[in-house]
């Protein structure tokens, strides 16, 4: 046999490569958290535009720079959720009147 299978020993849930990654798995934390406030302030009232915009902004803007600073594709697999979420609650956020109330 070519290779042998050895388990998955990684310490972190997203540090596949076995190292820590404390700015990467904050950035990941933040962008999570910012998608979802915006996403769902978009959602619930039309009256929240001002926040679920700005957030829905911000979440973007650290997502794309977790992106870039990721190392494993876990990292960036929910990064890419959190960035989803984060630019469909920033597009609703506009639709319904913007950044700036």
């Amino acid at each position: 046999m070519a290779q042998a299978l050895r388990p998955n020993t990684a310490g972190g849930l997203f540090a596949t490569d076995g190292k820590p990654h404390p700015l990467q798995d904050t950035l990941l934390a933040v962008t999570l958290v910012l998608g979802l406030t915006s996403f769902l302030t978009a959602i619930i009232s039309d009256d929240l535009h001002v926040l679920s915009s700005w957030a829905g902004l911000v979440g973007i803007l650290t997502g794309a720079y977790g992106q870039w600073i990721s190392e494993t594709t876990r990292e960036r697999f929910g990064l890419i959720l959190g960035l989803g979420t984060s630019g469909v609650g920033f597009f609703l956020g506009m639709m319904h009147g913007g950044l700036i109330g």
